[in-house]
């Protein structure tokens, strides 16, 4: 790449597991992984089926990056706390995301990265719905940082996101958090048993995280045992532990 075009990159900032990732433009730059064929292969998907909830894959760079439209917008972390309006609409832009997923069928030699095991596989996920992946730009609303896409299931996707969009912290009130869950389920239009049946995974995966930083320090995966070491185990045990002190709460807000 030559000086003109290194002039006009600009790092982008704000991820904990990707190498880095700039902006040229209208686009994204970021390393490609073993993962990048299969997440192309969906995002390739979703823009033919319309969903304009996730960025378009443009394919790869003269240095070896993969290229991804560049959304531009607000991340959602970065702003305050969703209103139950916009937690129903959050709720419904993933029941979008997983209606247009549904139909997809992967390329036969897809490496996905997942890291930690679903509940089930039914469909392929994006694992990491949360406020720090979703950029808000008016009208546009859209999911990013898709390189942990993988199997999973319907209710697993959206219990790592109720996770992060009520949020569940350690530090919770049950009166407070059990209105934003139902908004969520309501925006994605949970059935009965899909309700009954949403507390605890919000447990299992929330734990799952706790499980994956732990099990990581003790191996020295990276990146998650530089997470660790981060502190990041500090929030994910103790927020599971609050999700399963009131799973009963949880499933009255839900089915009531």
């Amino acid at each position: 790449m030559d000086s003109e075009i290194e002039e006009e990159e600009e790092e982008l900032t704000g991820g904990n597991v990707a190498g880095r990732v700039v902006r040229i433009g209208a686009t994204v730059r970021k390393p490609v992984t073993g993962s990048t064929p299969g997440v192309h292969a969906l995002l390739d998907h979703l823009a033919a089926a319309g969903f304009d909830g996730a960025p378009r894959a443009l394919g790869y760079d003269e240095d070896g990056r993969q290229v991804l439209e560049y959304i531009p917008g607000t991340i959602a972390y970065e702003l305050p706390a969703l209103t139950l309006v916009e937690l129903r609409r959050v709720g419904a832009l993933i029941r979008r995301l997983h209606d247009a997923v549904e139909t997809f069928t992967a390329p036969r030699d897809a490496a996905w990265n997942v890291v930690i095991p679903p509940d089930r596989e039914e469909l392929v996920c994006h694992n990491d719905l949360a406020p720090w992946n979703l950029v808000r730009n008016g009208e546009r609303w859209a999911f990013i940082d898709w390189d942990g896409a993988g199997p999973g299931s319907r209710l697993w996707d959206l219990a790592y996101a109720a996770h992060g969009f009520v949020p569940m912290t350690p530090e919770g009130d049950p009166a407070a958090d059990a209105p934003r869950l139902r908004a969520l389920a309501d925006g994605y239009d949970l059935s009965e048993s899909q309700r009954a049946a949403l507390p605890e995974l919000i447990e299992a995966h929330t734990r799952g995280m706790d499980h994956l930083l732990r099990s990581s320090a003790a191996t020295g995966a990276q990146p998650w045992a530089r997470l660790y070491e981060e502190g990041h185990a500090d929030h994910w045990g103790p927020a599971a532990d609050y999700v399963h002190a009131h799973l009963g709460e949880w499933r009255a807000a839900l089915l009531g």
